[in-house]
């Protein structure tokens, strides 16, 4: 039985860099190239990188919040691309965004009901006040919050409780398929955990399936099932948690591990260290993105990406990996 309800093949995204009085087209920033991956129902997919890698760009053209310039989007068989906008704005519903700032994802001028109830009503979810108040308020409860607090303003919280209601009014209108934004990063680390148990209770209660970005590893290891590397718009390595994390084939995803503190002091891990800065996507690197830092970069690397290597995995399903070449 196929699982998968999300399919992202060969996406691309170049913006046009413009200058002059006419605004004449004088180069792409190349900020996607080729990016795969696939999401099953109930599964969570890490993306990690560095800032400027990509991360956010990736997500926000696979659902077209952001128009592609190549590839395949597919959520539930249904191809993103060919559809109209009408047909898109029935898709939103099964595919909600969570954002990385709580405080500016919120109306200040707005009550929490009024932001929590204004999705319904959009989409023609509610047909009385009383059903809106009812269901925003049974959606603050999941989150746990109380049903009074829902008269009270964005600045009348903390921002855990910010993004909370962020995160309920994503799932208000009983999408699918969450995509979760930096979701934890300018939370503090006791209130991220509280944040991170609560996505995960709520995917196991309402079968979510998550995309899950974030630079902090140690969260991708506690949330996810499959983690992909970026780096400079393009998959440096993906696989299966357990992989990535105990046996990292590419380098880059070697010095990203190193760079994280250790549990224990005589944990064993790459003794390599990421040096200067990611290059311009104007003009990215021929071959392997990751060779202008790379310490082990030979010749061929300027003309040879890293390899796709198909491996079965315990389940009996193809995984995809990026295996450097050396």
């Amino acid at each position: 039985m196929n699982n998968v309800i999300f399919e992202v093949r060969g996406l691309t995204k170049h913006f046009p860099v413009t200058a002059g009085l006419f605004k004449n087209v004088v180069g792409y920033a190349r900020a996607l190239e080729d990016v795969d991956f696939t999401i099953d129902k109930g599964e969570v997919l890490g993306v990690v990188g560095e800032s400027g890698s990509g991360k956010s760009t990736m997500a926000r053209v696979a659902i077209r919040l952001i128009e592609p310039t190549a590839g395949s989007i597919k959520f539930l068989g249904n191809d993103l691309r060919a559809l109209s906008y009408e047909g898109l704005l029935k898709m939103r519903t099964e595919i909600q965004m969570v954002f990385q700032d709580p405080f500016a994802s919120l109306n200040p001028r707005k009550t929490i009901e009024d932001a929590l109830g204004e999705p319904l009503r959009y989409h023609g979810l509610v047909h009385s006040k009383e059903d809106e108040v009812e269901r925003v308020g049974g959606m603050l409860e999941q989150i746990g919050l109380p049903r009074e607090s829902m008269w009270r303003y964005p600045h009348q919280f903390s921002g855990g409780q910010q993004q909370r209601i962020c995160i309920g009014r994503a799932l208000i209108v009983n999408p699918k398929l969450i995509i979760c934004d930096e979701v934890v990063s300018a939370l503090d680390v006791s209130v991220q955990a509280q944040i991170l148990n609560l996505l995960l209770e709520l995917k196991q209660r309402l079968e979510l399936s998550y995309l899950f970005i974030s630079h902090d590893l140690s969260v991708i290891r506690y949330v996810s099932d499959k983690v992909m590397v970026l780096y400079l718009g393009k998959v440096m390595e993906s696989g299966s948690v357990e992989e990535i994390f105990t046996n990292p084939k590419h380098p880059y995803t070697q010095a990203l591990l190193a760079s994280t503190p250790k549990v224990h002091p005589g944990d064993k891990r790459s003794h390599m260290r990421l040096h200067g800065e990611i290059p311009s996507n104007l003009h990215p690197p021929s071959g392997c993105p990751f060779r202008t830092r790379c310490p082990y970069a030979q010749p061929i690397c300027a003309e040879t990406p890293p390899r796709k290597v198909i491996a079965d995995r315990k389940t009996g399903k193809l995984n995809h990996r990026y295996d450097c070449i050396l």
